[in-house]
């Protein structure tokens, strides 16, 4: 028999220091804490809650203040201006984001809906890091490739 009750478990309490920092992010006060120094607070339609909201934490570069990602689909986006909407931008640049589909708060899952939205998370984040490991092989083969090229040209 499945368990289809609301999830309330301390899995999903964000001060219990046992819960995994990527299931923290599900809580939209932990996202929040993230935007310290975002550029826009007030007056604005992206405040740190309404980013948070929208699944966004606050990741800036060095010249890049105002980068936002998803903690979930892991879509980076800057250049926000005041009155861009979080969720719209969200929508509109990452519209399969699995996170922006749901229609509850992350506390209101089931254990059975939180697991497999969470197995949809970590398979992105898997996708994403294999897509790096291979462009970074593929940019070390070329580079290998062509001193092989030179090596030959010298013979």
């Amino acid at each position: 028999m499945v368990n289809n009750s609301p999830l309330v478990l301390p899995a999903l309490r964000p001060g219990d220091p046992g819960l995994p920092d990527e299931w923290r992010l599900y809580m939209q006060d932990t996202r929040e804490r993230t935007f310290n120094n975002w550029p826009f607070t007030e007056g604005c339609a992206c405040t740190p809650e309404r980013m948070a909201a929208a699944g966004f934490i606050h990741c800036p570069g060095g010249n890049s203040p105002d980068v936002a990602q998803c903690f979930f689909c892991l879509k980076e986006l800057e250049g926000w201006e005041p009155e861009d909407d979080p969720m719209d931008e969200h929508k509109k640049h990452s519209p399969a984001c699995p996170f922006i589909a749901l229609k509850k708060k992350a506390e209101e899952l089931t254990l059975s809906e939180f697991l497999k939205l969470d197995k949809e998370r970590v398979k992105i984040k898997m996708s994403k890091v294999m897509t790096q490991h291979i462009d970074k092989f593929q940019t070390k083969a070329q580079t290998v490739r062509g001193s092989l090229e030179e090596l030959d040209k010298d013979e």
